[in-house]
């Protein structure tokens, strides 16, 4: 099938330093009408779905990916964004850049492979306890292939989409360690291939709106 994505870049008088989080945290704020913005339904509670905002911060660009119905939510904004206020740093925004296009996504014969342009934090609590039990690195890429696999899946599920067919994921990862949200996670970079189609500038895994997991395809060798 077919995902309509709207990749948007936000060229700045100056590089952005801060992290993806604060552009998330301030784009909520000054839209908080809109919660597929920020995903806060009220108090303490999330809307928990596969982001169709999602915002990153690559090369010092801020950029804001929207996925389905968040690319007219992204759209409607635009005209709004002036300037990024991150947290003691100012930023005048001199133009925005859009690129919209209808990107294949599902499963596929051949293997393509993709490569991490922001860590991808795979591990929840229970998972991280089983991956650090692992001695053997064979063994955690076959724990972490399964994960990266069932990470697509949900991702299908969330739009709709039914995977017939398995999915075969071989990966050469590095490990990184990351803060998020006060805590230090090990997140990994590197490549995969997996036998499934994902438009670039999408994430996968947990943290997806704050950037985590950001992937683009990479030429084969």
């Amino acid at each position: 099938m077919n995902v309509r994505v709207l990749i948007t870049a936000l060229k700045t008088d100056k590089p952005v330093k801060e992290n993806a989080s604060m552009l998330r945290g301030y784009i909520g704020n000054k839209f908080k009408e809109n919660i597929i913005l920020h995903h806060h339904v009220g108090g303490n509670e999330s809307l928990y779905a596969y982001p169709r905002i999602q915002y990153k911060i690559i090369e010092n660009t801020p950029i804001i990916v929207g996925i389905e119905e968040g690319v007219e939510i992204l759209k409607n904004i635009s005209d709004g964004l002036k300037e990024l206020i991150l947290g003691r740093s100012r930023y005048k925004i001199l133009s925005i850049q859009m690129n919209q296009l209808n990107a294949e996504f599902g499963k596929c014969r051949e293997n393509i492979k993709y490569r991490f342009l922001l860590p991808w934090l795979a591990l929840n609590q229970e998972n991280y306890k089983k991956y650090k039990e692992i001695n053997d690195w064979k063994e955690k890429k076959k724990f972490l292939n399964g994960i990266l696999i069932g990470n697509i899946l949900s991702m299908c599920k969330s739009l709709d989409y039914i995977v017939a067919g398995k999915l075969y994921s071989h990966s050469l990862l590095n490990e990184e360690i990351v803060k998020y949200k006060g805590i230090f996670h090990t997140t990994f970079t590197g490549e995969f291939r997996i036998n499934f189609k994902i438009p670039d500038y999408l994430g996968i895994g947990k943290g997806v709106s704050h950037g985590f997991g950001t992937i683009k395809r990479v030429k084969n060798d």
